[in-house]
């Protein structure tokens, strides 16, 4: 036994289903509107003055490993030693930004950063720029 055909909603614009909606706004008077103030509501607020990119702790050293241990011969970027008064949220942050910048996958795992692929050269310098002391694969 065949199912019933569904039944089609026209989408015309003069056609019936939702035509008569705007009727209920007719009536509708407004009266005079305020004007919009000077620059709109879209006026680029002024910034507070900010203090020069001082950080609130320093960042620390950090050492660089290249392993490929366990990983079916992959090669895999550890990120190792962070500081141990860098919150875990500052961690997963450069690790955003390492994968970001890398073009690749990975991880944070305890208190170090796991990065697919072998790219050491450029995770040293984004790591200095962030403020980080490198040591390790050169």
């Amino acid at each position: 036994m065949r199912p019933e055909p569904k039944k089609r909603v026209p989408t015309e614009a003069a056609g019936g289903g939702m035509a008569g909606l705007n009727q209920a706004f007719d009536g509708l008077d407004l009266g005079p509107l305020k004007e919009a103030p000077a620059g709109g509501p879209f006026e680029k607020l002024p910034v507070p003055n900010q203090p020069a990119q001082n950080p609130l702790w320093k960042m620390g050293r950090v050492v660089l490993r290249r392993e490929t241990a366990h990983r079916g011969g992959k090669v895999v970027v550890v990120v190792d030693d962070f500081a141990t008064h860098l919150p875990l949220s500052v961690i997963e942050r450069v690790a955003k930004k390492l994968r970001g910048a890398c073009g690749c996958g990975g991880t944070v795992r305890g208190r170090s950063v796991e990065l697919q692929g072998d790219h050491p050269a450029k995770i040293r310098a984004l790591l200095e720029a962030e403020g980080f002391t490198v040591a390790g694969v050169r």
